[in-house]
């Protein structure tokens, strides 16, 4: 596996972050693709983590955003940019990491992932779960994925989607 779009991902994000004045490095690493269907390809993912040694908490509170709003706009903005006029098969995803943000939440919205499927397996009914980013979303289609009883869907327009989750099979 080649290094090349992590490192065009670390020079990416430490530019833009230079341009508001930030000078920080970008710590990259892998994380293991995985696709659960046999044709499709696992794409490969990268985290780029931004040093916050020498950041103010302003300035982490600033880059961090209302609820994770300027790390996801900067997420989007990376893998929109970096992937431009890349080969499918080239194409790559990467998170953007500060002060543990994305670990936390992941594991807040994991959390709430799992109440949820204990709601929906009790109630036999569907539950939405809102303030949810595209990305986060995404993490909790992931996760119910290989589920056999439950299915996920997103509902809605930006930005007011949500995602609900459901028995399989789910009449209302």
């Amino acid at each position: 596996m080649s290094n090349i779009p992590m490192q065009r991902g670390q020079q990416w994000l430490k530019s833009l972050l230079e341009l508001t004045g930030i000078s920080t490095e970008i710590r990259g690493s892998v994380e293991t693709p995985h696709s659960l269907e046999e044709d499709s390809p696992a794409i490969d993912s990268y985290w780029l983590t931004i040093d916050e040694t020498n950041l103010t908490p302003e300035q982490i509170g600033v880059l961090i955003g209302a609820d994770g709003s300027v790390l996801d706009a900067i997420q989007y903005l990376a893998n929109s940019t970096l992937n431009i006029n890349q080969s499918e098969g080239e194409q790559a995803s990467y998170t953007v990491e500060l002060n543990g943000y994305r670990v936390k939440r992941q594991a807040e919205i994991q959390a709430i992932a799992e109440a949820v499927a204990v709601q929906v397996r009790s109630t036999g009914q569907e539950v939405e779960i809102r303030s949810l980013s595209s990305a986060e979303r995404r993490f909790v289609h992931t996760l119910f994925q290989e589920l056999t009883d439950i299915e996920t869907f997103s509902r809605g327009k930006e930005p007011h989607r949500h995602l609900v989750v459901r028995p399989v099979g789910f009449e209302p």
